[in-house]
């Protein structure tokens, strides 16, 4: 990839940091409205309950999106058109087992695995370039995964994967993929905007298909759409955790390295756990839930140094290497 100049690289990181904060709040706020469904609509399965959380977000971002961006929607390349499909197919399947996964493990759990891409992203480049990237790229992987573990609490001996960790995991190869075809040099021409409302609309699409194929007889759905909480949920997980995060990431994701990025994602789940430690009294209040904060304890600041320390390193990287890993 062509290396950015300083300031807008430099202006590249502090936006997906700001991204990965509007993402922490995504965690305990899709773990609310899973909980406000079951009430609401009972009898649902999961897959059902998954497909429901994303529907109304993204249907309400390519809405918002495409009357922002109506012109150059209309004007889509065939590049764009290509990224944009492969965004929102890559982003569809690694929500979906995501979304699920969430509802059989804590939030702080699925945010530590679904960041597991910042250790394939590098071995992936290795295998397809059969070059190995320099020993700090690795040691700035090894710290990203020490600090998830630590932030997870991680008990080595006796880890146990359920169907929470596993579909968690399998989110994470998919968003690895984004991450990569998002970091396509043939990209770096295409806007944002248009390119986002494509993916929006992808993922409308898929899991409205979801929504209507695994409602159960019956089910209330109008109760969903009445309900005051559950529209305000909605509304901020629409504003702050997809139209803001998904254009900042589709904006700015293109002027760093895929290997910058992967690390740079890794403190998703450092804002998540902090952000857990009042959102969900916070959420539980306005909506009559049983969701209790998570509780500040040295994993947060030993996993949060790691994932920082490793950030920190590869930024210090010289810029023409840290460009190409």
């Amino acid at each position: 990839m062509t290396t950015p100049p300083p300031a807008q690289h430099h202006q590249a990181i502090w936006m997906l940091l700001l991204g990965n904060l509007l993402w922490g709040v995504s965690f305990p706020l899709i773990k609310s409205l899973v909980l406000l469904q079951e009430r609401l609509v009972p009898g649902g399965s999961s897959w059902f309950i998954t497909a429901s959380t994303m529907l109304p977000r993204f249907t309400l971002g390519a809405i918002v999106l495409g009357l922002i961006c109506f012109r150059a929607v209309r004007t889509l390349t065939r590049s764009e058109l290509r990224q944009g499909l492969g965004l929102g197919l890559s982003a569809l399947a690694g929500m979906i087992f995501q979304n699920d996964g969430l509802q059989f493990t804590s939030a702080s759990t699925s945010a530590f695995l679904t960041q597991f891409y910042a250790i394939m992203i590098p071995a992936w480049l290795a295998l397809r370039t059969r070059r190995s990237p320099s020993w700090v790229v690795w040691l700035c992987g090894a710290l990203a995964l020490a600090g998830m573990a630590v932030l997870a609490r991680l008990d080595w001996h006796d880890l146990k994967l359920g169907r929470g960790e596993w579909e968690t995991l399998i989110s994470s190869v998919f968003y690895m993929g984004q991450i990569l075809w998002l970091g396509r040099p043939e990209f770096a021409a295409n806007r944002a905007l248009p390119v986002t409302t494509l993916m929006f609309v992808v993922l409308a699409t898929g899991s409205g298909v979801m929504s209507v194929a695994l409602a159960p007889a019956g089910a209330p759905m109008l109760a969903l759409w009445t309900d005051p909480t559950w529209l305000g949920y909605t509304l901020i997980l629409t504003a702050a955790c997809t139209l803001a995060a998904f254009t900042i990431m589709n904006k700015w994701q293109p002027f760093i390295s895929t290997t910058e990025a992967g690390l740079l994602y890794c403190s998703e789940p450092v804002f998540t756990a902090l952000l857990a430690l009042f959102l969900p009294a916070w959420f539980s209040l306005w909506g009559g839930l049983n969701y209790r904060n998570e509780i500040l304890g040295v994993n947060l600041l030993v996993g949060g140094g790691l994932i920082t320390l490793a950030n920190v390193l590869i930024q210090l990287k010289p810029r023409n290497v840290a460009a190409s890993a």
